[in-house]
């Protein structure tokens, strides 16, 4: 069973039809949408700051969300897949978001709406990702604008598996 942990009197709330798999965490003032996921030994730390989670999202293994102390909240929009190994700390990802795989976004990071984040970027404090494109490198910047069928053949088509992925665990 996940280990979800009240904190400093800040339970984690969670949205109908979500699953969190047995060894996930999630600890403190996190809210989360419908239909989210999060995956193996993915952490989700509300501790010193709060983190909010919209719809249809997936963290997926070994993903690590984290904020700075009064200072970077964490805010999750609808519609988005982090995949694995990520770091996500103090940023705020709009809708219609892939972050890739090792990804990792730094406090006070904005990714736009339509935008990906390629595997193993490195997107670094303050980096605002503007809607509809595709940031790579170390440190990420923009590579190119989203295509249609980058939108619908990976964004829509990941964040619609993770969905069914997680029926087959429960």
């Amino acid at each position: 069973m996940a280990l979800i942990k009240e904190l400093l009197g800040k339970t984690p709330q969670f949205g109908e039809n979500c699953f969190l798999a047995d060894n996930a965490t999630v600890i403190g003032d996190v809210a989360m949408g419908k239909n989210c996921s999060i995956w193996f030994n993915a952490v989700v730390r509300g501790d010193v700051h709060y983190i909010r989670i919209g719809d249809n999202v997936n963290i997926q293994d070994n993903v690590t969300i984290h904020t700075t102390y009064k200072k970077a909240p964490t805010n999750i929009g609808n519609n988005v897949s982090i995949a694995h190994n990520a770091v996500i700390h103090g940023s705020t990802i709009h809708d219609n978001v892939l972050i890739g795989i090792g990804a990792i976004l730094l406090d006070d990071v904005v990714v736009e709406s339509n935008s990906i984040i390629a595997a193993g970027a490195l997107v670094t404090k303050g980096t605002v990702v503007e809607s509809g494109s595709v940031y790579a490198g170390v440190p990420a910047k923009k590579i190119k604008s989203i295509s249609p069928e980058l939108l619908e053949g990976e964004i829509n088509r990941i964040a619609n598996s993770y969905i069914m992925y997680a029926e087959w665990y429960k």
